[in-house]
């Protein structure tokens, strides 16, 4: 150790009497429990530290390629030397709501072409996460503290705690019947109706999270119905559009049925999947209002609320869906490339299926090649997967989520053959 940092440790370390450290100031640091860790990113680690030559990651939903590596798309890597070479691209402060440009691109990508902008209130957010927390925060603004908001039982982990962070009563609805490995569809009208009128009620736009049972479009119909009878304000959060079924057209199908039925839709919108830029964070939340006049003032009260947020966000990841989305060929590019991962899922899905029978399981997997997205519900129970792991080396999470995008064709059948093993006589069904 050098003599200047043996001289500043000295320093923290012996602090005279009379100095500040002996306040009672800092006291309250000694108070502070330790929090807990989060479970997907702690599997990861666990992942990393494991010396298993055979070890696969089936936990963190990011895609990777048949070689298991991430993928930059090409589209976007096209866009980045674009922008590089256009003198007009800076690292200025973004405003408040973010590049206006991309804001209107990224809500036709969902609303539609031909959704009018004069009654869209949209802002650039830091990707589905920081949408999901804005929109919360308006809501209870506007809507009310303490309103009570409805997440799907299963959902994405994190809606549960940034619900409360924003001040809303998180309650459930069921969704997932893990009787059938299905959709619980009449369980959810059910909740649906019997939840207090104007109730927020959250929806995966496609590709639900962590289940892959998304309802049929006449399912949708009927839970619109039900919702618009209640009065209930609905908020979708739609982060894989376009990756669920390879059609971004095609998975934007229930968010654009609810607009035409005359929902206030709330949409928190990410691209982190769909265009692989996980840590760019690039999003955008929206609300559907009646008036261009209900739009500016919209749009004024979000500025106030990501004003003392985190002011504004940041450029990269959104400079690059504007440079793709607003150039015809790189378009259409990228709509290929979305396919390719959509559809190497689906390979994996089946692929796995496959390989299960071949294993010589006799359990009726046809919910997991019936399930759409990143994700295959499994039906497998806690223990199951804590014996995957500990005994193949096989990270998931306890809830039996398999990410596919884990799998290839190097180690699918040591999965499926792992899996076998650990559900061999045993129910998958509750």
């Amino acid at each position: 150790m050098s003599s200047t940092k043996r001289d500043a440790a000295t320093a923290f370390s012996a602090a005279a009497p009379d100095s500040v450290s002996s306040s009672t100031a800092g006291k309250y640091l000694s108070s502070i429990p330790m929090g807990a860790p989060d479970a997907i990113l702690g599997i990861a680690e666990s992942f990393k530290s494991c010396t298993d030559p055979d070890k696969v990651n089936v936990c963190v939903g990011a895609y990777r390629d048949s070689s298991g590596k991430p993928w930059v798309l090409p589209s976007v890597k096209e866009a980045e030397r674009r922008m590089l070479d256009d003198a007009a691209v800076t690292k200025e402060y973004a405003s408040i709501v973010g590049d206006a440009r991309y804001v209107e691109l990224a809500l036709k990508f969902a609303y539609g072409q031909e959704a009018s902008m004069d009654v869209i209130a949209g802002v650039q957010s830091l990707s589905g996460t920081g949408a999901c927390r804005i929109g919360g925060h308006f809501f209870a603004k506007f809507v009310g503290e303490g309103t009570p908001i409805y997440i799907p039982n299963p959902t994405w982990g994190n809606h549960v705690a940034i619900f409360k962070e924003s001040g809303l009563d998180v309650r459930r609805y069921r969704y997932y019947n893990p009787t059938t490995n299905g959709l619980d569809y009449d369980g959810m009208l059910e909740d649906l109706g019997d939840a207090p009128d104007g109730s927020i009620i959250l929806l995966h736009a496609c590709a639900h999270n962590p289940t892959g049972c998304d309802p049929s479009m006449e399912q949708w119909r009927a839970i619109s119905k039900k919702i618009g009878a209640k009065s209930h304000h609905v908020f979708f959060d739609s982060a894989y559009q376009g990756f669920a079924s390879g059609d971004a057209e095609a998975d934007a199908s229930a968010l654009r049925l609810f607009v035409e039925e005359g929902h206030n839709v709330a949409l928190a919108q990410s691209f982190a999947k769909n265009f692989g830029l996980y840590g760019e964070r690039t999003g955008t939340f929206s609300v559907v209002t009646n008036s261009a006049e209900e739009r500016e003032a919209v749009m004024s009260q979000l500025k106030l609320i990501i004003r003392p947020m985190y002011s504004s966000p940041p450029i990269h990841g959104a400079n690059i869906v504007k440079t793709v989305l607003d150039d015809a060929g790189l378009t259409d590019q990228y709509y290929g490339e979305c396919k390719t991962m959509a559809s190497r899922i689906q390979s994996m899905r089946t692929l796995l299926v496959d390989k299960l029978k071949a294993a010589g399981s006799t359990h009726d997997w046809s919910h997991v090649t019936g399930q759409i997205g990143m994700f295959a519900f499994t039906g497998m129970n806690s223990a199951m997967c804590d014996e995957l792991t500990s005994k193949y080396s096989i990270f998931l999470t306890r809830d039996g989520r398999i990410s596919l995008a884990g799998l290839n064709d190097g180690n699918v059948e040591y999965v499926a053959n792992a899996v076998h093993a650990v559900t061999d006589g045993k129910s998958i069904t509750a």
